[in-house]
C-alpha cells in the first residue's frame, strides 16, 4: 500500500461549508478523498496546458439539415485522423444529431480539433471534455 501522509487545511468556515455541501452532494465519504479528486483535476488540467499526450471526448450537438454542415464536420474530422480515435453518431430527432468524438494527442493539438469542429456554423452546442491518459497521475 502506498504510504499516506495527514496534513492540516485552514479554511475559512463559509467556504469549509459549502466544501461539506460538495462533498453531500457527490457522495464522498470523507474530505480526504474529494480533496484528493481535486487535486488530481487540477493535475490533469495542467497536462492539457503543455504538450504531454493527453485524451478526452468533443461532444457537439446540430442540426443535420443546415447546408453543407455534415460535409464540413467529417471534412474537419479527416483533416484530424491522427487525433481521433473513435466517433459516435446519434440521431437525437428528425432534426438533430449528436456526435461524441474520443481525442487522443497534445493537448494543443486536441484544442485545436474542438474548436474547428464547435466553431462551425450551424453547430449549436460543442464541448472539449479533458481526461488523462493516466501516466504519471498517482
Amino acid at each position: 500500500m502506498k504510504k499516506l501522509i495527514r496534513f492540516g487545511v485552514s479554511l475559512d468556515h463559509h467556504l469549509l461549508d459549502a466544501f461539506d455541501l460538495h462533498i453531500k452532494k457527490r457522495k464522498y465519504t470523507n474530505r480526504s478523498e474529494a480533496l484528493r479528486d481535486l487535486i488530481r483535476d487540477n493535475l490533469v488540467e495542467q497536462e492539457w496546458d503543455g504538450n504531454r499526450e493527453t485524451v478526452g471526448t468533443i461532444t457537439f450537438v446540430y442540426d443535420h439539415h443546415v447546408r453543407d454542415l455534415t460535409g464540413k464536420l467529417t471534412d474537419i474530422q479527416h483533416d484530424y485522423h491522427g487525433q481521433i480515435l473513435s466517433g459516435m453518431h446519434v440521431h437525437l430527432d428528425h432534426d438533430h444529431c449528436l456526435e461524441v468524438l474520443v481525442v487522443k494527442g497534445k493537448g494543443s493539438e486536441i484544442k485545436k480539433v474542438a474548436d474547428a469542429l464547435v466553431s462551425v456554423k450551424g453547430v449549436k452546442h460543442g464541448k472539449l471534455t479533458m481526461t488523462t491518459t493516466g501516466k504519471g497521475l498517482v
